[in-house]
């Protein structure tokens, strides 16, 4: 404004206080006084609503498939019937262990006879094992409930 003028915070408008060429301030009235606004800016928390959470179990069967190991050993006696000397060791071939029965026989001199021999083989074997089993998962359900200032019905 050229003649200057009041700024009024509570309206946040400019009013003119003085005529032209007469400053109320005593200044000159070629000078311009400038005023600006500064605006604050704020939040506030308001509750706006409520929520319940549940957790649901809920089941449900199902088919699985899971392999099952097994193992089992063969035996096979081996006859030999043959003195020796000294207990043999047990010892493997091929995958196979090989344990020395022995036994006492009576001569006229004693001696161990090497009467048999036990192979043992490892058989490896798998299988498809099926069977109904219960499976249970959780869900979240979640229910909104508004608050009177919310509710244009609520009042």
């Amino acid at each position: 404004m050229a003649g200057g003028g009041k700024f009024d915070d509570a309206r946040g408008s400019l009013e003119p206080t003085a005529r032209q060429g007469v400053e109320s301030d005593g200044q000159d009235p070629e000078t311009l006084r400038l005023l600006a606004e500064e605006l604050l800016v704020g939040t506030e928390w308001r509750e706006t609503g409520k929520v319940r959470v549940q957790v649901v179990t809920r089941q449900r069967e199902e088919d699985v498939e899971v392999p099952l190991a097994r193992e089992t050993v063969e035996v096979e006696r081996v006859p030999i019937n043959r003195p020796i000397d000294a207990m043999p060791a047990v010892r493997e071939e091929d995958g196979v262990t090989i344990m020395p029965v022995v036994e006492e026989v009576v001569t006229i001199h004693r001696q161990l006879m090497l009467k048999e021999e036990l192979h043992v083989r490892r058989v490896h074997a798998t299988e498809v094992h099926r069977e109904r089993v219960t499976l249970r998962r959780q869900e979240a359900v979640v229910t909104r409930t508004p608050t009177a200032e919310q509710n244009p019905t609520g009042g």
